[in-house]
């Protein structure tokens, strides 16, 4: 679930592979068959590697989009389906693809949230660090909560290849679900990224970003200049509700999107009350 502005994809056509140009292991990009204001144009599904394959966030259920991941597999052997996380357009199509090719499924069991896919069960318990080897190539599992808790990015090791789902976007920012989804977590998450030795992002919408360690610079600025927004408005005008606050620190935000905007803001409130700057009482909040 993202908040979507200006980010295209032009020619791009839904179900068709398209490879990613500068990596030794082959990446093809699958968009998916999900356009609308939440998802720009699709989800974009990966498929990785030569002859042991896997794919990554296989997107909403859609019987056409599965015959396209089939005739990409291409008689291959799938050997595992790795999900970023459970929201409806990254994992459900999870379950019908393994039922047609076997393959173990990769990913952290849905939290009791709104909007998670709870069709989605791991083969097994995955964590933080884990390699995935395809002998060819590895994979590791790097835990980035934030958008939500059971958010994984995956990490094309020998390419420096991240694929981020929903941590990282082009062209837009992720809203942060509180309760499950936690501001202070993403921002650390964002910053334990950036230990990698990364060349590239494959977001899970929008197009591949040659500039990994701008775009997490990037982020993190946008993030707190936000929050000293929150602070700032707060100091305006005083004990305040959600409502009130958010017309203050989104009045660069489209009417549409204020509702969004309100769960990201409340993410942006818990951390500062959790910091000790702000509080909250009877639904109003304050600085000291």
């Amino acid at each position: 679930m993202t908040i979507r502005m200006g980010l295209t994809m032009q020619n791009i056509q839904p179900g068709v592979p398209i490879p990613i140009q500068g990596t030794k292991i082959p990446v093809k990009r699958i968009l998916g068959r999900n356009p609308g204001p939440m998802t720009g144009p699709g989800t974009n599904t990966y498929l990785i590697g030569k002859e042991k394959l896997c794919l990554l966030d296989p997107g909403p259920v859609d019987e056409e989009q599965l015959s396209n991941f089939l005739s990409a597999i291409n008689g291959k052997k799938l050997e595992y389906i790795l999900v970023t996380h459970t929201h409806g357009d990254h994992s459900p199509a999870a379950k019908a693809l393994k039922t047609e090719t076997g393959a173990e499924l990769v990913g952290l069991v849905a939290p009791d949230a709104i909007g998670q896919d709870h069709t989605f069960t791991p083969s097994r318990m995955w964590s933080d660090g884990d390699e995935i080897d395809c002998d060819e190539y590895q994979l590791r599992l790097i835990h980035t909560p934030g958008h939500v808790s059971n958010h994984i990015c995956y990490f094309l090791v020998s390419e420096g290849l991240l694929f981020t789902g929903d941590h990282i976007l082009q062209g837009t920012t992720s809203v942060i679900l509180p309760p499950d989804g936690d501001m202070g977590a993403y921002l650390n998450s964002l910053r334990s990224i950036k230990e990698l030795p990364l060349r590239y992002l494959a977001p899970g919408h929008g197009t591949v970003m040659n500039k990994p360690y701008e775009e997490i610079e990037h982020l993190i600025d946008h993030r707190m200049k936000r929050e000293r927004k929150v602070l700032s408005g707060l100091n305006k005008i005083g004990s305040c509700t959600i409502d009130e606050l958010v017309l203050i620190v989104y009045d660069d935000v489209a009417e549409h999107l204020i509702p969004w905007a309100k769960k990201t803001m409340l993410a942006h409130l818990i951390k500062l009350e959790r910091d000790g700057l702000i509080s909250e009482h009877d639904g109003l909040w304050k600085t000291f």
